[in-house]
């Protein structure tokens, strides 16, 4: 990570794109029927539990068995792949993409995530702290916790065996934590963001200025 960070032009891209853009893919092989128009606009699931379900985007039909996908995060539809109405597509395949409007806190994870260190997932797993990283955690917080290259940081858990995982980037502290323990994680996505600790000012001063920024709308 630089040492200087050009934060307004940082904030500029977000203030002209405040959006992230989600691709939805085809679940599984099948014959697809949209239910949705490049345009509309879509809801996340909801209620206290989530057990409402998001906006029905598309029906996806295999050996005579329909089944009815919706969305997972609120939007417009800002691109939909109309050539493949009533067609056969493989798993996997785009079928749309929604533009998602972002939150302040989602901002600033996303800032987050391109000036800290991320230190990513090996493997799809489930993962814990290193029960002396969990311990300091307990301790200080896991702000206060300093980390160096080849230090145990993590427990890997994968089919009933757990792994030591060590870490392989620049000496800091964890700033962000990415994973819950128990949950599986899949490979390549950020576990930890970790940030030199004469950095942490910078990154403070990145999350101050969004705050304000955007309280000012």
């Amino acid at each position: 990570m630089s040492s200087e960070i050009d934060f307004d032009e940082i904030l500029s891209k977000y203030r002209s794109d405040p959006f992230d853009y989600v691709d939805v893919c085809a679940t599984h092989t099948g014959v697809v029927r949209f239910r949705v128009k490049a345009g509309d606009a879509v809801e996340a699931p909801g209620g206290e539990w989530l057990q409402i379900p998001g906006t029905a985007l598309y029906e996806i039909t295999r050996e005579r068995n329909p089944k009815l996908i919706a969305a997972q995060t609120n939007g417009t539809v800002s691109d939909i792949r109309t050539d493949l109405e009533g067609q056969f597509v493989e798993a996997g395949e785009r079928l749309l993409t929604i533009r998602h409007p972002l939150k302040k806190k989602e901002i600033i994870e996303n800032i987050l995530k391109e000036v800290l260190y991320l230190f990513r997932a090996p493997e799809r797993a489930k993962y814990y702290f290193a029960l002396d990283v969990q311990s300091r955690i307990d301790k200080k917080g896991a702000r206060a916790v300093t980390i160096d290259a080849g230090e145990e940081v993590l427990t890997m858990s994968l089919m009933k065996r757990d792994t030591p995982i060590y870490y392989s980037g620049e000496r800091g502290v964890i700033h962000s934590v990415y994973f819950s323990p128990g949950v599986s994680v899949n490979q390549g996505d950020p576990l930890l963001g970790v940030c030199a600790p004469e950095k942490l000012p910078l990154i403070q001063k990145i999350i101050t200025r969004v705050k304000a920024d955007w309280d000012s709308e």
